[in-house]
């Protein structure tokens, strides 16, 4: 199946599909070229899904305003919802024209050519979401990735299809919660967090914590911040990615510190009240002015 997805034009689709890319777990997910494909499940049905980027014309040299979603036959029955999260993943609703002219006027947040159109990037399903955030804790992005890339290995559902890059369906809540803190621990985590993994895991299973785009934004946070491990920082980037809450702001991240001038926790969150109720989308241009472009799939 073949769908073409709208989206409100500018977007920085290869910082977009680079951001994504670089926090996938192997075996689940990938991009390449500026593609993205990745092993999904509802309910009980379960395929694979590539994105690819908005077409070039070179005639004029523009580019479509659609994506192309290519979707496995087996998840037909569910095409209506896996197309809410393909749009939810890469943020296709959002109007980046109203979001940059608020925080450009703000004479603080810069868009260069490479970030006009930059969305925050979504999540296609908001409990392996939280579980990236904690595995990623004091960490670097790509020892979370190799962490997520065991979890799936250990605990994830195999999947036999012909693309050697996708192996696994990603763990649903009721997998790890049926572990152990030392099955956990096996993949190379501490013994807090692993704990911490189990507790999410057990609450999600049980029903008491629902992590999803349609979540009340301050329940959520109170019953994240429950869970043994799971501070400020954690809570809000699970907002910030899972339900899209603009206003979500990772305050205590040290790279946004940096990329705001080396300050301090409480000086980026005074500076932050003028990027309201655009917080999160200021965080991505923080974060993308903090690093080099990068090419999709590198």
């Amino acid at each position: 199946m073949q769908v073409d997805l709208p989206y409100r034009p500018p977007i920085a689709w290869d910082r977009l599909v680079a951001f994504i890319g670089a926090r996938a777990a192997r075996g689940v997910e990938y991009v390449v070229d500026g593609h993205y494909a990745r092993t999904v499940r509802i309910g009980k049905y379960t395929g694979v899904i590539r994105v690819a980027p908005p077409a070039r014309d070179d005639a004029t040299g523009g580019v479509a305003e659609t994506v192309s979603l290519e979707a496995s036959a087996s998840l037909e029955p569910v095409l209506t919802p896996l197309i809410a999260r393909v749009r939810h993943l890469f943020d296709l609703d959002a109007d980046t024209n109203v979001i940059e002219a608020h925080l450009t006027a703000t004479q603080s947040i810069r868009v260069g050519d490479d970030t006009r159109g930059l969305r925050v990037p979504g999540a296609y399903d908001g409990f392996e979401l939280a579980v990236r955030a904690i595995v990623g804790q004091q960490v670097t992005v790509k020892g979370a990735s190799t962490l997520m890339t065991r979890l799936a290995i250990s605990f994830g559902e195999a999947i036999h299809i012909d693309d050697a890059l996708l192996t696994h369906v990603t763990p649903e809540p009721r997998h790890i919660a049926g572990a152990s803190v030392a099955e956990i621990r096996a993949i190379g985590v501490p013994a807090a967090r692993a704990a911490s993994l189990l507790a999410l895991a057990t609450a999600c299973a049980r029903g008491e914590l629902t992590i999803e785009p349609t979540s009340d934004v301050p329940e959520l946070m109170r019953k994240l911040r429950a869970v043994p491990g799971i501070g400020p920082w954690t809570a809000e980037y699970v907002a910030m990615r899972a339900t899209h809450w603009s206003d979500a702001f990772p305050v205590g991240d040290l790279a946004l510190r940096r990329a705001a001038g080396n300050v301090s926790a409480a000086e980026l969150l005074r500076t932050s009240e003028q990027w309201r109720p655009w917080r999160a989308y200021a965080a991505m241009h923080l974060w993308a002015g903090a690093s080099q472009p990068t090419k999709a799939g590198e």
